[in-house]
């Protein structure tokens, strides 16, 4: 093929679209650089009176290319939200003193991440921690006396100033060398470096040092992309609940366990409260201190098992499983004041509901459904809930409702204004049969511009994980809205392997990666190619990581699509399980290792089929993709030239498996749109 070179600059510069006639009418154009200008609300923490909600509000600038949070604070009822932290520094994870005067938080205002509190009516902060090795995760203990928090620091190191002489030998050395004796030698995006996550305790008023709790070689909490925090205080604050790694080969192993630890015993060592085999997180207490409650996972080296939320009676010693009947995973859950329910957040149907579920037990009362809620709290009197709210038309704003769910409100309106402009258009949910005539929920979204009687272009997303869904709900990743805008209808299957839609389909891509999954991914297509607003001709497809993989599946095994846009995505199953980080994944999902079931790996590997690939692929990777490493990205470009088919390769040397920074984004957005509708258009 003749080389070609297209300057970044240029991309940067253009922003492609395939419908552009649809556009002069109608609402502008939401493209990435308008996605961009969003502010981004996390994080909210409801005052201990239930007149407020602390939140952090993100702000991107594309031109500096950062991020920056500050904190804000809002009237529950409804008002102008109120700035209290902010600087050109990172403000983030607010939590109220228990007597609502306080609000500690974490900053990096003096250099490095650290824990600061600020009078709750605004004022000038004072800086509680200066740890060398830094502090994030804060939380109060409920007498208002302790505050704990976390810090990476050196296992060996007995106090604060070894941990700062070994970070100055560290950052000092000419010598960058990576030094490994075993699993889990790097992870994510970010190689060992012989630290460990402690969780600390130290006096709310920084009258004494902070004090380590969980000393060793283990981290406390573990590494997690999400979920409700590792480790808890007792409602007497006389105990703290943690979660750390037990088994010896972290990479082989999802297993976690919950330890507490008497926090009035001077050398009290942690007691470990659970010992299932596999994963045990999120330990929670009940408000009246009777109860201490996590959530667990039944099947070891399987990270996409049901969620169940577990009981413990701390007098008595009994305990239960309180979903054991619901073929539903619990995410996060808060409690009522009265200490008889919880408020559970979980997948389901391709959103994320709330239900109330009673600890004394009885079917789960469904609270909160349409788009993705989670963030759920209770306010003292039991009679509001305030949470967070995102939909695939629009990013999380907090909002309140009565405990029932009903009269929901807007709390936040953040970028309503902002958004108006755009008109667009919500999601609309479709089921088709998939293999073997078993339904499969997607989701549909077009054009802001779209015209009855006009057909487009369609963008098929295949998700990733493999075990995950298309939920709706707001990603500035793989923003459907910003696809749409370009002129596709996005179509977003949940196939085979999805989550929210009971264990079994969860269950059933296991060792079948490119089967039933991949037959109902083109059940998908049939039922997209005859909506009548559809252009069947002009079809394109996208994935990332699984989505990825498949997109490489799709080169080998179907002709349907003009063009493809392959992330993060598994080539070579083999190189792929010799270069990752978590090995228990493919471990599980492909039946054992290269060399115990070498005929799996091979049948499932996209490169096992290569002298099929024809469609026009780019290829998007980033260098610090630990998860799944750079190599397959180049492996498969390198494949797709030697086969002479169309392609191209963009690779981020500062990005991970996500393509987070705001100019990255950018060029990752109008590289793809640029790609697809040169294809599109013919």
């Amino acid at each position: 093929m003749p080389r070609r070179f297209i300057t970044i600059a240029s991309l940067l510069a253009v922003t492609f679209a395939v419908a552009a006639p649809v556009w002069a009418q109608g609402p502008p154009a939401f493209t990435v650089d308008e996605m961009l200008k969003l502010k981004r609300v996390s994080d909210p923490q409801l005052s201990p009176d239930g007149t407020k909600v602390a939140f952090v509000v993100t702000d991107v600038s594309l031109e500096e290319n950062s991020r920056n949070n500050d904190i804000w604070i809002a009237p529950v009822p409804g008002g102008a939200p109120l700035k209290v932290a902010g600087t050109e520094r990172s403000e983030d994870r607010p939590r109220w003193s228990p007597d609502g005067r306080q609000l500690a938080f974490v900053s990096n205002r003096s250099g490095g991440s650290q824990v600061w509190v600020i009078p709750a009516s605004g004022g000038e902060p004072k800086q509680l921690t200066t740890i060398a090795t830094g502090a994030s995760g804060v939380t109060w203990s409920p007498d208002g006396k302790w505050i704990a928090f976390v810090s990476e620091v050196f296992p060996a190191c007995a106090d604060a100033a070894c941990n700062e002489r070994e970070l100055k030998a560290r950052d000092a050395s000419k010598v960058k060398a990576h030094l490994a004796d075993g699993l889990m030698f790097r992870h994510w995006t970010a190689w060992r470096e012989g630290t460990y996550s402690h969780l600390f305790l130290m006096p709310a008023d920084g009258s004494a040092a902070p004090r380590d709790l969980t000393p060793g070689a283990s981290d406390v909490p573990p590494f997690s992309l999400g979920g409700p925090d590792d480790y808890a205080f007792s409602p007497d604050s006389k105990e703290i609940a943690f979660v750390k790694k037990t088994d010896k080969v972290e990479a082989i192993s999802t297993n976690s366990d919950i330890f507490t630890i008497d926090l009035t015993a001077a050398g009290a060592q942690p007691t470990q409260i659970t010992d299932a085999p596999g994963a045990d997180g999120g330990p929670q207490y009940t408000p009246d201190g009777k109860y201490l409650t996590w959530r667990s996972q039944a099947r070891p080296g399987f990270e996409a098992d049901r969620w169940t939320l577990n009981l413990l009676d701390r007098a008595s010693g009994a305990r239960r499983v309180v979903t054991a009947s619901w073929d539903r995973a619990v995410d996060g859950w808060t409690f009522t004041p009265d200490s008889k329910a919880a408020y559970a957040a979980v997948e389901e149907d391709g959103q994320v509901r709330v239900y109330r579920v009673d600890l004394a037990g009885g079917a789960p009362t469904l609270v909160l459904k349409d788009g993705s809620n989670g963030d759920v709290q209770v306010t003292p009197d039991g009679k509001t809930i305030v949470f967070s709210r995102a939909s695939l038309t629009a990013p999380a704003e907090i909002y309140r409702a009565n405990a029932d769910g009903s009269l929901v409100a807007a709390v936040t309106r953040i970028n309503a204004g902002f958004l108006s402009a755009f008109a667009l258009r919500p999601a609309e949910s479709v089921t088709f049969a998939g293999a073997g005539g078993t339904p499969v929920q997607a989701w549909i979204v077009k054009p802001n511009t779209f015209r009855e009687g006009v057909k487009y272009p369609l963008l098929y997303l295949v998700h990733g994980g493999p075990q995950n869904a298309w939920n709706d709900g707001w990603t500035f990743r793989w923003n459907a809205q910003v696809f749409a805008s370009a002129g596709y209808v996005v179509f977003m299957p949940n196939p085979r392997g999805s989550t929210g839609f009971g264990q079994k389909f969860t269950d059933e891509i296991s060792n079948d990666w490119g089967g039933k999954p991949f037959d109902d991914l083109m059940k998908g297509v049939d039922y997209a190619e005859k909506l009548p607003y559809v252009d069947a001709a002009r079809k394109v497809a996208a994935g990332a990581s699984y989505g990825g993989y498949m997109m490489n599946w799709f080169l080998g095994h179907t002709g349907r699509f003009k063009a493809l846009v392959s992330h993060a995505g598994v080539f070579n199953l083999t190189s792929m399980y010799g270069a990752t980080e978590e090995l228990w994944f493919p471990e599980w999902d492909l039946g054992g290792t290269p060399w115990t079931n070498p005929e799996g790996y091979a049948k499932w590997s996209p490169h096992t089929y290569a002298k099929n690939f024809k469609t026009p692929t780019l290829v998007t990777h980033g260098e610090l993709d630990y998860r799944v490493p750079v190599g397959e990205g180049l492996q498969l470009f390198t494949t797709l030239q030697r086969l002479g088919v169309p392609s191209r390769l963009l690779v981020f040397p500062d990005e991970g498996h996500w393509i987070n920074k705001p100019q990255n984004a950018a060029l990752w957005y109008r590289t793809f749109i640029e790609w697809m509708g040169r294809w599109a258009r013919e």
